[in-house]
């Protein structure tokens, strides 16, 4: 059954260097914390807030080994009023028999704000 797993990254500014090592740093996550094999993967949705139009994120993913084949698109993200800053999201869909309640979701930097009840605890 497919899947959609989730990660957002915050990037601490609008430089393209900045933009991929963010986005390989949240990519390289949810494929371990989630057993990711590329075959597995239907495709994946790579959105930036307006802020950050210096590189297209997905070229992040399409450099990774094994995933030249994964149809991969990226958007703009709403720009909403009080909207988290220079953020990139994530949104794959897998095929995969984990059930829902064990995907885990990654949210790093300051997306953590996002989805704070997706986080793990550390106590």
């Amino acid at each position: 059954m497919v899947r959609g797993i989730r990660g957002a990254i915050t990037v601490p500014a609008n430089e393209g260097t900045l933009m991929v090592e963010a986005t390989e740093r949240l990519i390289a996550e949810m494929i371990k914390q989630n057993n990711i094999d590329p075959e597995s993967v239907c495709s994946a949705f790579i959105s930036a807030t307006d802020d950050l139009d210096s590189m297209f994120p997905a070229k992040a993913l399409r450099e990774q080994a094994g995933w030249e084949y994964v149809p991969v698109m990226c958007m703009q993200e709403l720009a909403i009023k009080g909207g988290l800053e220079r953020c990139i999201r994530i949104m794959m869909h897998v095929n995969t028999d984990i059930p829902q309640k064990d995907i885990q979701h990654i949210y790093l930097e300051g997306a953590v704000v996002l989805r704070p009840d997706l986080q793990k605890s550390t106590n």
